[in-house]
Order: C-alpha cells, then sequence, then structure tokens
C-alpha cells in the first residue's frame, strides 16, 4: 500500500465531503418535490413554436397551398398562428381544432397524428359515447401531436387550407420532423 502524502488527504476529505453533501441536497430536493403541491410541465418557447407553425405554412406554401397553421400547448391554447396570404376564414379554427385533437387525444391515446387516432377508430370508443362531440375536438386529418424525444406530449400542430387533410398533415409533419430536435 502506498503512502499518501498529507497534502492529498484533506483534499480527497473535501472532495469526499462535496460529494457527500451532494447526494444529501439531492436526495433532499427529490424529497420536496415529490412533498410539492406544485406541478411543471413541458412547452415549447414561443419563438419555437412559431417558427414551428411557419415553416409549416412555408411547407404548404411551396407546394401551391395557403394553409393556417396553429400551435398548441399542453394547456389546449393556442401559442402561435400563422396565416397564409389567401387562406380561408374557417382555416383558423379548423387548424386549431385538428391541433387541439393532435395533442389531447394523442395524449390519451399515445397516437402521434389524427390520421393516427381516426385509423385507432378512436372517435367511437366500446362503450358508444362519441369523442367527435366534444367541443373543440375534430377528427380529420392534419394534426401532428408534438413529443419529446422521450415521448412526452408537449402540444399539438394542426394545420388546414390545403385540399385534403392527407396534404395538411403531410405538411405539419415536415415541420415538426424539421423542428423535433428543439423539443426538449
Amino acid at each position: 500500500m502506498q503512502a499518501i502524502p498529507m497534502m492529498q488527504k484533506p483534499k480527497r476529505r473535501a472532495a469526499r465531503i462535496a460529494c457527500a453533501a451532494a447526494l444529501l441536497l439531492s436526495a433532499a430536493s427529490a424529497a420536496h418535490a415529490a412533498d410539492s403541491n406544485l406541478v411543471s410541465t413541458q412547452k415549447l418557447r414561443w419563438q419555437t413554436a412559431q417558427a414551428l407553425a411557419a415553416e409549416a405554412v412555408r411547407v404548404c406554401a411551396s407546394e401551391g397551398y395557403s394553409v393556417t397553421a396553429t400551435v398548441v400547448d399542453p394547456s389546449g391554447h393556442q401559442q402561435a398562428v400563422i396565416k397564409g396570404d389567401t387562406v380561408p376564414l374557417q382555416s383558423l379554427s379548423v387548424s386549431y381544432r385538428k391541433a387541439y385533437t393532435a395533442y389531447a387525444y394523442g395524449l390519451a391515446f399515445d397516437k402521434d397524428s389524427t390520421s393516427a387516432l381516426i385509423a385507432a377508430k378512436v372517435t367511437r370508443p366500446l362503450d358508444g359515447a362519441v369523442l367527435a362531440t366534444e367541443p373543440e375536438v375534430l377528427f380529420i386529418p392534419g394534426g401532428v401531436t408534438l413529443r419529446t424525444a422521450n415521448r412526452t406530449a408537449i402540444g399539438g400542430l394542426g394545420v388546414s387550407g390545403a385540399p385534403g387533410g392527407d396534404k395538411d398533415e403531410a405538411c405539419a409533419q415536415a415541420a415538426v420532423d424539421r423542428f423535433k430536435g428543439d423539443f426538449h
């Protein structure tokens, strides 16, 4: 066994004390978090939400479609809205409802788009209730669930105005694919 010079013993002891203090602080923080009455949610920064909506509008414009794109946050409220230059009035409410549906029902049923929700037949559960009659819900292609890398749902993106929900959804998905690395 080799002898440790006297100068290194206090350094190691200080390092051990610092490490123990850090572990105690971490445990105390975790215990406090478990005892807390507060809930934290993740959402996109407004700049990212705005860029995401603008990208969806840009992608559709490159295909010749003027659309509205809406991002909803985890509260279900509009966080960003970008309207193309010649979109019909109803595209504003339709894009919001697609985003809302993609987020709320994507979260509930672990699906990534309004098309996936429709394909899974979640619009009419086994008990016969019709989810499509809920306010703000719209089971039409064109909404994409926003998720972090670990699949936490953090919002939705809805697009409306292209000639067909499949085209709306393609624009939304292209925007999500471009920005999903920023969802952290």
